[in-house]
């Protein structure tokens, strides 16, 4: 957490102190919903920030806004702003909106990139590495997005970067859960794993093999969340006709809403660059 006086100290060194505060409020605010210090649904008072941070509303609010565009907060109509729930029903769609993006973007890089674009990607997972050694779930997770986000820029189409950046935000505090459960299982050379996959063929220019790295990505972390959710909140679960996962159990000492976690795939048997999973074109 960052203190009224360490805003002081910015805020006095800075030609533009309300743009200073602003965004310092916005990066702990930030960091707080995505390590999930703030719950979602928990209410963000205007008031009660600013004193908080020493300031007046107007940098909080702005604040606010900013993270309401990451779609990391609600602001409501009452003017009152709570964190945004994470919308477990909500994860199948979810999950098949990353995939048919992750799938282009990766593709269209392998066949688009340049030699500037692959020592950009090349950073990026070296920044990635180095995240996931030091096991700040935080830094992985952003670490995680700028390579992805390396990718899709090498791809060159603006409609598919935006729409995937907004996916990777959104889904930044899923990520979160997905590192810490990959940690617990020990499993994090997983991450760093496909990730090199991946770059690999993009270096060697091969659309087909890119685009199925990519998909397998998604299908891992789908299935690890949906194995975290199990583990974490319910005792069983069964999925039903429409690929959507459905509660089946619930761990007797919590009471869960009655909310559904999806799956639109089974886990693939083996995690190996061997391993073939159907692929449709994009």
């Amino acid at each position: 957490m960052t203190d009224h006086t360490h805003l002081m100290a910015i805020s006095s060194s800075s030609s533009q102190p309300r743009r200073s505060s602003s965004q310092l409020v916005y990066d702990t605010l930030r960091e707080d919903i995505l390590v999930l210090a703030r719950k979602p649904g928990e209410m963000l008072d205007e008031t009660e920030l600013a004193e908080r941070f020493g300031l007046s509303r107007s940098p909080v609010r702005e604040a606010l806004i900013r993270l309401a565009g990451e779609g990391l907060v609600v602001m409501l109509a009452s003017r009152s702003t709570v964190v945004a729930p994470i919308d477990i029903a909500s994860f199948p769609s979810y999950v098949a909106a990353l995939d048919l993006a992750q799938r282009a973007n990766t593709r269209l890089a392998a066949i688009c990139r340049t030699e500037g674009d692959l020592k950009t990607i090349q950073a990026r997972q070296a920044a990635f590495i180095q995240a996931v050694e030091g096991g700040e779930h935080l830094a992985m997770s952003e670490a995680n997005k700028q390579f992805h986000l390396a990718i899709a820029h090498a791809g060159r189409n603006a409609y598919f970067i935006d729409f995937y950046e907004r996916l990777l935000n959104q889904g930044q505090r899923m990520l979160h859960l997905h590192f810490a459960y990959l940690e617990r299982s020990n499993e994090n050379y997983l991450l760093t794993e496909e990730h090199q996959l991946m770059l690999d063929a993009i270096a060697a220019k091969d659309a087909d093999e890119a685009e199925r790295l990519a998909h397998m990505h998604t299908r891992q972390f789908q299935q690890n969340f949906i194995d975290f959710m199990r583990e974490t909140y319910t005792a069983s679960m069964t999925l039903d006709g429409s690929g959507a996962e459905r509660v089946a159990g619930r761990a007797k000492a919590k009471k869960q809403p009655e909310k559904a976690v999806g799956a639109s795939a089974p886990r693939p048997a083996a995690r190996s660059r061997t391993t073939r999973v159907p692929r449709t074109r994009v």
